[in-house]
C-alpha cells in the first residue's frame, strides 16, 4: 500500500475503549497515571485534497552533493523544530486552498515534505491542546482539559511529574528551548517551563497576557525582560510604538539555533500569531492595505482596527516570513545532522472575535465550526513535516490523508530520535510516514472532549465522526454522526442509520479518565 495513502477503515472492533490501541495500552495508561498522580465547496476542496494523496506517490529524493558517510549521519540524532501556531485555520495556508493570504515559505515547506490533510489538534482552545501536544495524551486522559485562569497570571498548572517531549529529549543530550507562548502554569508553579525539560524559555507564560502583541514584558525563564520602548496601553491596532513580541521570539529562536548548532536540539517554536489582538508592523500592514474589502472592527475586547482584514493577512504573512528565516538558518547550520520542521496550530480559526473574519478568508476551508467546538473546523489543522536535510533521510514527499492528531507526534519524535517515549501515550508513531517505509500502526479512533460551552465530546472512527453536545447535563444525550468522506462538512447527520457507530461512541465516551477538576467532567 502506498505510504502516503490512508486506509481508514470504519471500525476495528479488538481495540480497548479510549485509547485506540490494546488492552495492554490501555493497562500502561492507567499505571502512568497511578505513578503521575461555511460552504461545502471549501469542504469539497478538502476532500480534494485527501482524494489526491490516494493517487500521489510517496516520493524521496537525496542531495547528490553530499558527502557525509551515512555512518555519519546514523549516529547523529535529528534536531527537532516544533512550530505551533496560534488559531490558524486549516484553510489559511497557500498549501491548503487559501486564496487571500500569501505564504510562499510554508506552502515551499510543505512541497518538500508530507502535507497531511486529515490533521488534528489536541483540543479546540489552547491551553488543553498544548498539554496534549507536549504530553502525547489526549484529552480523555490528558491532566488539562480546558482554559483555566489564574491569577494573577497564568493558566491551571500541569503537575510537575506530568512527562514532556523536552524531559524526553533532554535525557538524550538534547538541547531544549520553548519560545513563544506557555500556558501550562505560572512560573514557579509544577508547570514551570524549567520543571518540564526546557533549558530555556522566552516569552508569554500567561495566555492572557499574550493577547497583546506589543507587551511591556516577556519572560526568559523566570526572570522578566522590560521592553520599555512599548507602551502600557494602547488605543488602535495601528499604533505599532516599540517592539512586536514575535520579532523578538524570531531572534530568540535564531540565537538558540546558532548557540547549538553542533548538539541535537528542540525547539518548541510557540508562536503567538494569529491570535488576536489586531497587531502587526505597518511594514507588513502595507502589503495588505486597500487591497481587500474592509469593515472597521471598532474595539471590544480586542484593539480596534480600521483595516482588519489586510491587519489579520498581514499578521500570517509576516509569520511565514519568520518561518523562512528560521528554515534559512537551519539550512545553514546543518553541521552534519538533520533537521525535521513541524509545523501546525493549537486549534481552529477563531470565532469571528477582535476583527478576525474567519468567513471572509474561508478560515477552515467550508468546514463546520470554528475554535471552541469539536466539529471539523475547531479541531482540523494543516499539519506540514519536512526534513532540513543533505542527502541519506531523504526529503519525504506528498500528501497524506491518514487522520493524524496532535497525541501522535510525542511518540513519533521519540522514534525517530531514538529515545524510548513513557508508557501511556495515546499517540502512534508516525515516522514510518516521514521515512517513506509505510503505514503506522492501525488504531480504532481519535478521541477528543472539551468541557466549555455546556460540554463536548467527539470521536472520529475511520471516516465517521460521532460527536454529542450538552454532555455537561445530558452525559447520555443523543449523538450525532457524521460520514466525513461523503460529508467533510457535517451538514447530515446520519445517526438513526448507523446505531453501530452510536453504541461505539457510547462505550468510547463513557471510558474517559475522570478529571481531578470537577468542571471537566461529565456526570
Amino acid at each position: 500500500m502506498n505510504p502516503l495513502v490512508s486506509a481508514s477503515p470504519d471500525t476495528t472492533s479488538t481495540h480497548t475503549a479510549l485509547t485506540g490501541h490494546s488492552a495492554p495500552a490501555l493497562a500502561r495508561c492507567f499505571a502512568r497515571a497511578a505513578s503521575i498522580a461555511v460552504t461545502l465547496a471549501g469542504a469539497a476542496l478538502l476532500a480534494a485534497c485527501a482524494s489526491h494523496s490516494d493517487r500521489s506517490s510517496l516520493g524521496t529524493s537525496s542531495d547528490p552533493s553530499s558527502t557525509r558517510s551515512a555512518t555519519s549521519r546514523n549516529a547523529a540524532p535529528p534536531n527537532i523544530v516544533l512550530i505551533l501556531t496560534d488559531d490558524l485555520g486549516v484553510g489559511e495556508l497557500g498549501s491548503y486552498g487559501q486564496k487571500l493570504i500569501r505564504t510562499p515559505n510554508l506552502d515551499a515547506l510543505a512541497a518538500q515534505g508530507v502535507r497531511f490533510t486529515n490533521a488534528y489538534a489536541g483540543s479546540a482552545v489552547c491551553a488543553p491542546s498544548r498539554c496534549v501536544l507536549l504530553t502525547g495524551r489526549h484529552t480523555g486522559h490528558s491532566e488539562i482539559r480546558d482554559n483555566k485562569e489564574l491569577q494573577p497570571e497564568g493558566q491551571q498548572p500541569i503537575s510537575e511529574s506530568a512527562i514532556t517531549i523536552a524531559e524526553t529529549l533532554k535525557a538524550r543530550g538534547y538541547a531544549t528551548a520553548a519560545i513563544g507562548k506557555w500556558g501550562l502554569g505560572p512560573p514557579g508553579s509544577s508547570g514551570d517551563p524549567a520543571k518540564h525539560g526546557f533549558d530555556l524559555f522566552f516569552g508569554y507564560n500567561c495566555q492572557r497576557h499574550a493577547h497583546n502583541h506589543y507587551p511591556t514584558w516577556l519572560y526568559r525563564n523566570n526572570t522578566r525582560v522590560d521592553l520599555p520602548g512599548n507602551k502600557p496601553k494602547y488605543a488602535s491596532g495601528t499604533e505599532t510604538t516599540g517592539t512586536y513580541a514575535p520579532d523578538l521570539m524570531r531572534e530568540e529562536a535564531l540565537a538558540f539555533i546558532d548557540q547549538h548548532a553542533a548538539a541535537p536540539f528542540f525547539l518548541y517554536f510557540a508562536t503567538t500569531v494569529p491570535h488576536m489582538a489586531m497587531q502587526v508592523p505597518e511594514s507588513s500592514l502595507a502589503e495588505y492595505r486597500g487591497k481587500l474589502d474592509e469593515k472597521p472592527y471598532n474595539g471590544k475586547s480586542y484593539l480596534p482596527h480600521p483595516d482588519p482584514h489586510a491587519a489579520y493577512a498581514a499578521m500570517i504573512t509576516r509569520m511565514d516570513a519568520d518561518v523562512g528565516t528560521l528554515i534559512a538558518r537551519l539550512r545553514e547550520r546543518r553541521n552534519d545532522r538533520d533537521t525535521l520542521v513541524i509545523f501546525t496550530s493549537d486549534n481552529g480559526p477563531t470565532i469571528n472575535v477582535g476583527g478576525a473574519d474567519s468567513t471572509f478568508f474561508n478560515s477552515t476551508a467550508g468546514l463546520r465550526g470554528r475554535k471552541m467546538d469539536l466539529y471539523e473546523g475547531g479541531i482540523r489543522v494543516p499539519l506540514i513535516a519536512t526534513w532540513i536535510t543533505d542527502g541519506l533521510s531523504g526529503r519525504v514527499q506528498g500528501i497524506s490523508a491518514t487522520p493524524v492528531a496532535a497525541w501522535d507526534l510525542f511518540p513519533t519524535i521519540a522514534a525517530l530520535c531514538g529515545v524510548e517515549p513513557p508508557g501511556g501515550l495515546d499517540g502512534i508513531d508516525l515516522s514510518p510516514i516521514l521515512r517513506a517505509r509505510g503505514q503506522p500502526a492501525a488504531r480504532e479512533y481519535l478521541y477528543w472532549e472539551y468541557p466549555d460551552g455546556k460540554g463536548w465530546q467527539a470521536v472520529r472512527i475511520g471516516n465517521m465522526k460521532a460527536i454529542r453536545r450538552n454532555a455537561t447535563a445530558t452525559p447520555k444525550g443523543p449523538i450525532e454522526v457524521y460520514d466525513l468522506a461523503a460529508d467533510p462538512a457535517e451538514t447530515t447527520d446520519i445517526s438513526a442509520s448507523r446505531p453501530e457507530i452510536v453504541k461505539r461512541a457510547e462505550e468510547i465516551f463513557g471510558a474517559r479518565t475522570p478529571s481531578p477538576i470537577a468542571d471537566w467532567n461529565y456526570d
